[in-house]
């Protein structure tokens, strides 16, 4: 199995993701016939319903084999994600249902850089971000995965404007959307745009639902393939988020 090394930046077809657990059977369906194996995660006892299941809020891929993770993480997923080779390294954070305190791992890679409220990361997690010489950039935003969609080492899109000026201060390519409502996450008033994707190979962006349904779809489109990347869009629903699409292993290029 090839690991991804830089997080959320797969360096060709992915074959390895980790999703919610309770992700649309369509989606599943649209993931796993584009030769994805998926590990669902099930409810972190210490987060609140709308994001319990969500990758984003309880794990972090630092890179290669290793992930940090929440205590109290869904056992089976962390014992079938060892079975795969990664080190699964149990975090220090503590997650509760009440912001800040459920931020911990919701950290963004992007590159050589990593967003976050750096006065709530989790400990392991700055550790090997400075052991790596993985750059912190503080924001305000606390879900900083949630709100970052990283398109390559230089790129994202975000619908924040904390992390808009803090990106572009560090001469990132930045597109900044305003998707409002139009992104679903169920039992809260909106997701994030983040949440609701993935890439899924190189050149593959996933968006969770129908980019018809989604505001500001138009210009998300052109800044991907300005980059000569496209979209999969799993579903014909409204894009709804799902804590990310994770990938963490590259396809066999035999099958």
């Amino acid at each position: 199995m090839e690991y991804i090394q830089v997080p959320n930046l797969p360096e060709g077809r992915v074959g390895l993701a980790v999703v919610d657990g309770r992700i649309s059977p369509e989606a599943e369906d649209t993931l796993r016939s584009l030769g994805m194996e998926l590990i669902r995660l099930h409810p972190h006892p210490g987060l609140y319903d709308a994001v319990c299941c969500h990758p984003d809020m309880v794990l972090h891929h630092v890179g290669g084999n290793v992930i940090v993770y929440a205590p109290g993480t869904d056992a089976e997923a962390v014992s079938k994600l060892g079975s795969y080779g990664f080190r699964m390294v149990m975090g220090e954070s503590i997650l509760t249902p009440k912001y800040p305190y459920d931020i911990a791992y919701n950290v963004a890679r992007v590159g050589k850089w990593y967003f976050h409220n750096l006065k709530y990361t989790d400990r392991r997690i700055r550790e090997y971000m400075d052991r790596l010489g993985i750059e912190p950039v503080h924001v305000e935003q606390g879900y900083a995965k949630c709100s970052i969609l990283p398109v390559d080492g230089n790129s994202i899109i975000t619908t924040d404007r904390g992390i808009e000026r803090a990106a572009a201060k560090k001469g990132i390519d930045v597109l900044y959307v305003e998707c409002g409502d139009s992104i679903r996450l169920p039992g809260l008033d909106r997701g994030f745009i983040g949440g609701a994707c993935g890439m899924i190979s190189d050149t593959v962006c996933a968006i969770n639902g129908s980019v018809e349904k989604l505001k500001g779809s138009d210009p998300i489109i052109s800044f991907l393939s300005s980059r000569n990347m496209t979209i999969v869009q799993l579903s014909d629903e409204c894009v709804t988020d799902i804590g990310s699409i994770i990938p963490l292993a590259l396809a066999d290029p035999s099958n």
